[in-house]
């Protein structure tokens, strides 16, 4: 066995995860600063194509959150409980498994944004030149939806062997390299023609070729832990299945995670329509909470799949409520320091008393339960790397049925003060569900565990 794979085994938990941890926030950063970058850029073309920019970017988030978290999520898991139950010949078949998905995922994401995308835009309130620009920007990114998908999932398949750094390495020096990149493209500099919202379209596209063609080198050139065949072997059902199941279960989780804020938003402007603006700047802070348990999260997944692979499950458990004590004392930490100050946190976004009045109130409310957050979040991390999503599913979907179903009760009874109130007992149920998920399949697994072919019974656990 590898040395990179015997220490997600055996080395201790805690200082692993957050050794492994530290590239992954690097990854998150990056990502962040990519939108960044190209925000500012496009702005210097004019108010159409900075709002064109803006229709596009929950459609171009919502693929960053399914290609690289949802399926990324599923390979990952996938990668790691091969490599865990030592079978190179699964590894083999599961990384060009995830190639193959990964790329007719890529052509259906193509072939309904493209032509749908000028009806999805305008449905979203954009019109005349907002629309054009929005039409232009997304054709050009979703066409090349190939190379960002590819990008994504060679680095899942890397983060499954356990390294975190390389794919944290590409990101960052291609985000480095993003930054000039984007205005020659722009605003054509020397014998860069000007080419406007597509340069910052292009740009973003050359990013994605380039490190998708450098990860999947260093993957096929058994630089890291594995060294895939050159040619695809006979692939079977099962791992497609597998990836599949992951990765759209996890998908439903993520956009779960929007729905619950959309809700709560509808919910607060019909209580007082001052305050929407206040919670909405107040929320930004638990999205920013989601890249920092990422960065735990994702060494997470990578042990608890090694370790399930092996047939060690009382230390995938193990590895998950450390995980999940991790994550929740950052939350924590962090939501009750915008408990105690939330002006702070308000103030670099607003002047204004009655966005500041409502944001206010829901730190001092939500704020001191951002803890639970993070560890729901880091336990559905590890089931994910369990290769178990049906509990974390579930987890995502209660919390959004408890802010839709009791939330306009909470307002009707006591005003925002309400609903703050049920987003946190829609907080501690999240938490709540997904640490019975975690209890339940490392039950689940101990009891099914066999002897003395480890794995077998473990690699590719059913609902």
């Amino acid at each position: 066995m590898d040395a990179r794979t015997r220490l997600l085994l055996e080395a201790p938990p805690g200082r692993t995860i957050l050794r492994l941890a530290w590239p992954n926030v690097l990854v998150m950063l990056a990502q962040s600063a990519i939108g960044l970058i190209e925000t500012y850029f496009v702005s210097r073309l004019g108010s159409d194509s900075l709002a064109g920019m803006a229709l596009v970017f929950p459609a171009f988030m919502l693929l960053q959150m399914v290609s690289a978290g949802a399926v990324g999520g599923a390979i990952l898991s996938s990668v790691s409980r091969a490599l865990g139950a030592g079978d190179r010949g699964r590894v083999d078949e599961v990384v060009w498994t995830s190639i193959l998905v990964t790329l007719a995922l890529s052509i259906i994401t193509t072939s309904v944004v493209v032509p749908l995308g000028p009806a999805l835009y305008a449905a979203m309130g954009g019109s005349g030149g907002s629309l054009d620009a929005a039409v232009t920007y997304s054709s050009l990114v979703f066409a090349g939806a190939v190379p960002l998908w590819l990008f994504n999932s060679l680095a899942a398949i890397i983060r499954g062997t356990g390294n975190m750094l390389m794919p944290a390495a590409v990101m960052v020096v291609g985000t480095v390299l993003l930054i000039p990149l984007s205005p020659l493209l722009i605003f054509g500099v020397g014998p860069f023609p000007r080419l406007g919202i597509i340069g910052g379209a292009s740009a973003v596209l050359v990013y994605y070729v380039i490190g998708a063609i450098i990860l999947g080198c260093y993957i096929w050139s058994g630089a890291g832990v594995i060294r895939p065949s050159l040619r695809p072997p006979r692939l079977s059902r099962k791992p497609v299945l597998e990836i599949l199941r992951i990765g759209m279960t996890s998908a439903l989780t993520s956009v779960s995670t929007n729905v619950t804020v959309a809700v709560a938003m509808s919910l607060v402007s019909k209580a007082n329509p001052a305050y929407v603006a206040g919670y909405g700047t107040g929320v930004r802070l638990e999205y920013l909470l989601v890249p920092l348990v990422f960065g735990i999260g994702a060494p997470t997944a990578a042990m608890t799949g090694t370790s399930i692979g092996a047939g060690n499950v009382a230390r995938a458990g193990r590895v998950a409520w450390i995980a999940a004590a991790l994550a929740g004392a950052v939350t924590e930490a962090i939501g009750l320091l915008a408990a105690w100050m939330p002006e702070h946190w308000l103030k670099l976004f607003s002047d204004d008393p009655a966005i500041t009045a409502g944001g206010v109130e829901y730190l001092r409310i939500v704020g001191p339960a951002y803890g639970l957050f993070g560890i729901g979040l880091a336990l559905y991390f590890a089931s994910q790397g369990s290769g178990r999503m049906l509990l974390p599913l579930a987890a995502a979907l209660i919390r959004v049925a408890i802010v839709a179903g009791l939330g306009w009760l909470g307002i009707a009874m006591f005003g925002p003060t309400g609903l703050y109130a049920v987003l946190v007992l829609a907080l501690v149920v999240y938490a709540a569900v997904n640490a019975f998920g975690v209890m339940r399949w490392s039950s689940v697994l101990a009891r099914n565990q066999r002897s003395p072919v480890l794995g077998e019974s473990l690699a590719a656990p059913a609902e």
